[in-house]
């Protein structure tokens, strides 16, 4: 995670769920999307910044991609749902086991 010390990351620090986030950023959303997928859009959010690779260090610029980022992940979650975006990790590993094991013919007739 990047290290930034300024207000942008203290008013953050004081938000405690998506609506807090949501409100904060002005993103405009529908309370029964956040009611159901709350955690997974913090998640999502929170894996949208981790994958940028220099954010902003100016504070307006960063503030202004974190709004994107967020309603980017809030719109995930308006168009799908939890299970097919496997955010978290139970989702993750259910997908993983589902997939059919290879097993190569040379293994088999031995």
């Amino acid at each position: 995670m990047f290290n930034f010390d300024d207000a942008l990351e203290d008013e953050l620090s004081e938000l405690e769920g998506a609506e807090d986030f949501l409100t904060y950023f002005e993103v405009p959303f529908d309370q029964a999307v956040v009611h159901v997928n709350r955690l997974h859009i913090l998640q999502r959010y929170h894996d949208y910044i981790e994958a940028e690779d220099h954010p902003p260090a100016d504070e307006a610029a960063r503030k202004a991609l974190y709004a994107e980022l967020l309603s980017k992940a809030y719109q995930d979650f308006v168009a799908s749902d939890a299970r097919t975006e496997k955010v978290l990790q139970i989702y993750k590993a259910q997908a993983q086991a589902a997939k059919p094991a290879f097993v190569p013919l040379g293994q088999l007739v031995k």
